[in-house]
């Protein structure tokens, strides 16, 4: 499933909340709703990369959803990536 955002966005996201004091996994996963809201000049948009970004994590996915992968296999048994 190809990603909504683009990579600009999700980059942009990252650079404001590493610049918020969030710039490890685990910083990540701990990162409430109320902690989102206080990141300066924060979007909807943005806080949907966010929720996107703790899933891709906590998954192991990362790599993929920034890229816009998806390691899915397609009826003929090759990766689509």
């Amino acid at each position: 499933m190809p990603s909504e955002f683009t990579m600009q966005q999700k980059i942009k996201v990252i650079t404001k909340l590493t610049e918020s004091g969030y710039d490890t996994e685990k910083k990540l996963q701990k990162l409430e709703m109320e902690n989102i809201l206080q990141i300066k000049g924060i979007t909807i948009p943005e806080m949907s990369i966010i929720l996107a970004l703790q899933k891709s994590t906590k998954s192991g996915k990362l790599y993929s959803y920034l890229c816009g992968g998806d390691d899915e296999v397609d009826k003929q048994g090759e990766n689509n990536g």
